[in-house]
């Protein structure tokens, strides 16, 4: 460093050409402490001080700690097979810790108190889910104009995070069937533009950890009998009893493939283009920690861990949430806490609430897990104008272990799983949400069970249009009825992420789902960028979400009492339409009061039994969305109103 030079530099300047950009400031100004740059004393700064990269004694200690909390899960796993596997491992993230910077945030650590400064989120992370090929623009990678688009329409300010869905090269299901795991794929762009997006915005990378794509060379590899792929996926005899296997879909389980030594029966949990690695093999797990750090060494602040619960197979068992698979998982989340502190697991189990919250482990597994319950859940309270099972299961809700939280969403590429319903609401009124679902142009997806029937298992539609009443013209109120379903979402505990599609108020495209004959590709439109922003400033329903959208988002961040780790305590009500809930900022600052009215009726709310049930005091309060004020204790609302009660 050319002191000489640097000195003519402001703070933050000099900090950017020291340690590589801008990017890295916003890190270390929003994670760390606050900084004062301009206080600072830039030209008399021992840069070797503020090395990020670990030195060798540093190196050291982290092998010690990584060992002691992985060796028993290794011999668990792969019993005479662990010490080598460990220093594969080890060979993995001692070179990782070398070479890469940390960046500096830290995440949740097991044990730590919320609201002591040391959380790795607060009420200002939200999430932006999205393609990494969403929109397309004349002469610019749709990575690019991703960005483009969240700079000119300012929402870098309310969606500090972004979580790409896979942008590797794939071979089918818009993604999911990883071709090569360390590429991104030519058409989106490349790890340049993906350098840039991050320069605004957090980043959750998709880690496709279950099967990969048998165009894949790995898959080849094994076909071919290459040694370094032989025991690389589930190969099995035919005629193996495979009944108790849960399944997803009603696809075949196993797929039969040519090979040079005959036919190969290989397992296929979602299709026969998505071939299942064998985790019981200690080269496929040491390969994935490998994956998992090239992610963090590109800038992913979060991986998402996708289909997570098949992971480990054992014939004679559902193959589902095995105590090995947890262990996988708790591996992972050593490796992260040991070597980049700084970034989260999010797992994706779509099934019942008690098995998804099960990746909680005891803290020391994934730091969010998916409320897959709750998109369902809502849906159904908001057509049926009855949101009694809501508000059971809301009450019931267990805090999450310290350090860890929910993941809030109402839409994902996915559609609206069903399976999460299992226990919480009867199946009649499953089948009459099947039912609405198709009434207003949307598909249901069926997966086999045991006994041989099927049974619904997940909703193709977008959000938007699931709400929309068929048979009314009022688009108002059924803008209202969709805000009102985002804004309970973002004031729930947990992080909360909007589907692209829900921010911008898409209908459902079937058009893209009939030529392609994939249901989900009703909500999995990539837009124009020219047409988007066409719909988003002009004058229909498209330009009232977003509008309505933005206005909650910027107002949702700056509310303490919405921080991921703030108290929720439901409120009794009587109204079946009513829901009412308090959230207190976990530095006991701020408490809202959220009160909503999820039925077609106004509905006058008396809460004053209620909130002195709760400690609460009563007394006049401002809706922190409409501004007015109103007695708590008697809380007047319209169809479809939510208020936020200040």
């Amino acid at each position: 460093m050319h002191r000489s030079t640097d000195r003519a530099l402001s703070g933050p300047d000099r900090f950017d050409r020291a340690r590589g950009g801008p990017g890295c400031r916003r890190l270390f100004s929003r994670y760390l402490s606050p900084l004062n740059w301009e206080d600072l004393n830039w030209g008399d700064l021992n840069w070797g001080d503020l090395s990020l990269r670990k030195s060798g004694s540093e190196r050291s200690i982290m092998q010690e700690q990584l060992r002691r909390r992985v060796e028993p899960r290794l011999r668990l796993l792969y019993g005479e097979q662990a010490d080598a596997c460990w220093e594969r491992l080890w060979s993995r993230v001692e070179r990782f810790a070398a070479t890469v910077p940390s960046r500096g945030r830290m995440a949740p650590s097991r044990g730590r108190m919320a609201g002591d400064g040391s959380a790795g989120w607060d009420e200002s992370d939200i999430v932006l889910i999205a393609y990494g090929d969403q929109l397309q623009s004349s002469g610019k990678a749709p990575l690019a104009a991703l960005r483009d688009f969240l700079r000119s329409e300012e929402l870098e300010p309310v969606l500090k995070m972004v979580h790409l869905l896979p942008f590797f090269p794939f071979s089918s299901d818009d993604g999911f069937a990883v071709v090569d795991y360390l590429a991104v794929d030519e058409r989106l762009g490349d790890w340049a533009d993906i350098a840039n997006l991050a320069q605004g915005v957090d980043l959750i990378f998709d880690f496709v950890m279950n099967h990969a794509s048998s165009e894949s060379a790995w898959f080849r590899g094994f076909l071919q009998g290459d040694e370094r792929f032989k025991r690389h996926f589930v190969e099995m005899d035919p005629a193996t009893d495979l009944s108790q296997v849960t399944r997803p879909r009603n696809s075949p389980l196993l797929t039969e493939f040519s090979s040079p030594q005959g036919p190969r029966h290989v397992w296929t949990t979602f299709s026969a283009d998505q071939v299942d690695l064998n985790f019981a093999e200690p080269a496929v797990l040491v390969r994935m920690v490998d994956v998992l750090l090239k992610y963090i060494e590109k800038g992913a602040r979060c991986v998402r861990l996708d289909a997570v619960g098949f992971l480990w197979k054992k014939i004679g068992t559902s193959s589902m949430h095995l105590r090995e698979t947890h262990e996988i998982i708790k591996l992972m989340r050593d490796v992260v806490d040991v070597a980049a502190p700084h970034v989260l697991l999010l797992t994706e189990t779509n099934v019942p609430h008690e098995e998804n919250i099960s990746y909680f482990g005891d803290g020391d597994e994934a730091h969010m897990v998916y409320q897959f319950s709750l998109p369902p859940l809502l849906l159904e309270a908001l057509l049926s104008q009855d949101a009694t099972a809501l508000r059971r299961w809301l009450a019931e809700l267990t805090t999450p272990p310290a350090g860890a939280t929910y993941f809030n969403f109402t839409a994902s590429h996915d559609g609206i799983g069903v399976r999460p319903l299992e226990g919480l609401i009867p199946h009649d009124r499953v089948l009459r949400l099947a039912e609405e679902t198709t009434k207003r142009g949307g598909y249901v997806s069926y997966r086999s069970r045991p006994d041989g029937s099927e049974s619904p298992y997940e909703l193709n539609i977008t959000y938007f249009d699931a709400l929309r009443d068929p048979e009314a013209t009022d688009d108002a109120l059924d803008v209202r009825r969709f805000l009102c379903a985002q804004a309970i979402m973002l004031s729930l505990r947990g992080m909360p992420a909007v589907y692209f599609h829900s921010l911008v108020g898409s209908p459902n495209d079937r058009e893209g789902a009939e030529q392609s004959g994939i249901p989900r590709r009703i909500n999995r439109k990539k837009y124009d960028l020219d047409e988007l922003r066409s719909a988003l400033h002009g004058s229909g329903v498209q330009q009232q979400v977003f509008e309505g959208m933005k206005t909650l988002l910027a107002k949702r961040v700056a509310q303490k009492a919405f921080h991921p780790d703030g108290d929720q305590t439901v409120i009794p009500v009587t109204e079946p339409a009513a829901l009412v809930f308090v959230r207190t900022s976990p530095d006991q600052t701020q408490r809202i009061i959220v009160a909503a009215n999820l039925g077609a009726s106004a509905v006058t709310l008396n809460l004053a039994t209620g909130l002195g049930d709760a400690g609460l005091e009563c007394g006049t309060r401002t809706d922190v969305l409409s501004g007015a004020s109103a007695p708590a204790e008697k809380v007047a609302l319209d169809p479809y109103q939510v208020a936020w009660l200040g």
